[in-house]
């Protein structure tokens, strides 16, 4: 319920203060509109499909489409009801876990596929800014953020430090991680759990070997699985967009609003509140007004970006996560 309060409390904010007869009169629900946002559904659902297919792929087939559909969902409602600093990863890992990987494989899963969203978001946000320059923040006149292009290049920055950090403890040297785990299990206070840290570490260990021995095909299946996800997931907006105001935007916008959408992530990841909430609906003023032809048509269109995007995993998740704790705990 907080995650909804947060997102829902902040849009009757902004409306309160900026409600007019202009709010909602782009809402014009034609045959047109309505298919366009059945696509920006449909994206949803291939971002979801993308996800599943990558964790197959990860996981060697281990983990069939049914329990990866488990995995994911809960995954997603893990990262919605916590902070986005904090993210879904630790659930992620004992999802996979219970879905019988050992812990030192669904750790390997689990931040190899990290590595690849973020490796996704390195490569695209150089690409869009080489593209769009500027143009791919918001007008200075519009940012809550005065030096809003400094941190986002700081996020970059750290971004960028992290994945490589990832890159040399997976692929390169996770000995690294083994040791690293050894020495803080020595502390007194942690040294009931040594022996079971120590196992990990090994299976992290072996995984890690594993994956740098794979394919040139198993790591373009990964990245192509990847790139489908975060497209999918950033072309929601785009086709709202065309369901309200097709015919104010070009091919151009189109990739403004994907640019736009890359460097939004920044603020989002950084977020203290769950998912994002109150958080995303503020920024999603910010970042995309200018490209809507009516400002006042933000809100109400950033509570429709919600909607589609990330309230259904609440739901999903709370239908999902007692019946998995029923199969995995109470298993004959």
């Amino acid at each position: 319920m907080i995650p909804i309060v947060l997102g829902l409390g902040m849009v009757a904010w902004l409306m309160y203060n900026e409600i007019n007869p202009e709010t909602f009169s782009f809402f014009q629900w034609t045959a047109a509109a309505g298919f366009w946002i059945f696509i920006s559904f449909l994206m949803m659902a291939i971002r979801d499909i993308a996800y599943m297919w990558r964790i197959r792929i990860l996981t060697h087939q281990k983990i069939t489409w049914r329990n990866t559909f488990d995995v994911i969902m809960l995954w997603e409602f893990s990262s919605a009801v916590s902070p986005s600093v904090v993210g879904g990863t630790g659930p992620a890992i004992y999802f996979l876990y219970k879905e019988g990987l050992n812990l030192g494989k669904s750790t390997a899963v689990v931040l190899t596929a990290i590595f690849l969203d973020e490796l996704f978001f390195i490569i695209m946000v150089p690409l869009m800014i080489l593209f769009f320059g500027n143009m791919a923040f918001p007008h200075e006149s519009l940012s809550f953020l005065g030096n809003l292009v400094i941190y986002f290049w700081i996020g970059y920055g750290i971004i960028f430090i992290y994945t490589l950090l990832l890159l040399y403890a997976l692929f390169i040297n996770p000995h690294t991680i083994k040791k690293l785990l050894s020495w803080v299990f020595l502390l007194p206070f942690l040294k009931r759990w040594r022996l079971k840290v120590r196992k990990l570490s090994n299976q992290l260990v072996i995984t890690s070997e594993e994956f740098k021995g794979k394919s040139f095909s198993f790591w373009l299946k990964s990245f192509t699985a990847t790139f489908i996800s975060w497209t999918a997931r950033y072309w929601v907006v785009n086709f709202l967009f065309m369901a309200f105001f097709f015919s104010h935007l070009g091919l151009v916008d189109h990739f403004l609003i994907y640019a736009r959408q890359l460097t939004m992530w920044i603020i989002l990841l950084i977020s203290p509140t769950p998912g994002g909430s109150g958080i995303a609906e503020f920024v999603f003023k910010d970042f995309l007004g200018d490209i809507i032809p009516n400002l006042e048509w933000a809100v109400p269109l950033a509570l429709l970006w919600r909607v589609i995007s990330y309230y259904p995993y609440l739901l999903i998740g709370a239908i999902v996560l007692p019946r998995w704790l029923r199969k995995v705990f109470f298993k004959k």
